[in-house]
């Protein structure tokens, strides 16, 4: 980024994350002990994904991501998906949930090659229930759109919210065993990690 992205748009950047952590909304999010809320999605191909069903076959990962347009997402999604055979081979099952709608979550499994079901949160009313909604302020809503980053369309709606990136491992019982909520969207838990947490808290699912 300090490479290619101009200091002033940077600049921009910076205060809408300074801005989402002065809000302390990371701080009101879902967190370790509290019980995930259950949802049903649509994933990229149109089929609807269950948390209560995930559930039923062991521990569950959960990527909050903001969509196919960001480049962090997309790098974080790559490195998940190399990952997968460890996380089933931990007995959990791994999910990402984006506002975007169907079609862009198929063209983003499509272009990275994800094999895991990529769900769509329309309005991010799963993300609202986890804590984790903000509004785009509208300064660094016009850098995304003189980036072509046109997120009525992506998203289906024009609420220029997004989730904050936030990963979440459940046990059996939908309980959060481990959270991570970052304002700064830059920022994702290293795979390793996730691996880490999972070996920890698979032989209690």
């Amino acid at each position: 980024m300090a490479k290619y992205v101009p200091a002033e748009t940077q600049a921009v950047h910076a205060r809408a994350i300074q801005e989402v952590k002065d809000k302390g909304i990371a701080d009101r999010a879902l967190s370790v002990g509290d019980r995930a809320p259950t949802f049903e999605l649509n994933d990229q191909r149109g089929k609807l994904v269950s948390l209560v069903d995930l559930l039923g076959q062991g521990g569950v990962v959960i990527c909050f991501i903001r969509g196919r347009w960001d480049p962090f997402c997309c790098g974080q999604m790559e490195a998940m998906n190399q990952v997968l055979p460890q996380i089933v081979g931990a007995d959990a099952s791994f999910v990402a949930i984006s506002p975007q709608t169907v079609q862009q979550s198929f063209f983003m499994a499509d272009q990275h090659k994800l094999r895991f079901p990529l769900l769509s949160d329309s309005r991010n009313a799963v993300a609202r229930q986890f804590g984790l909604v903000n509004r785009v302020p509208e300064y660094q809503e016009a850098i995304y759109r003189r980036a072509l980053i046109n997120l009525p369309f992506i998203n289906g709606e024009d609420s220029w919210e997004l989730p904050i990136p936030a990963t979440y491992i459940l046990n059996r019982e939908g309980i959060v065993v481990f959270a991570s909520v970052n304002p700064n969207y830059m920022e994702r838990p290293e795979p390793g990690e996730i691996l880490q947490r999972l070996r920890e808290n698979s032989p209690r699912w």
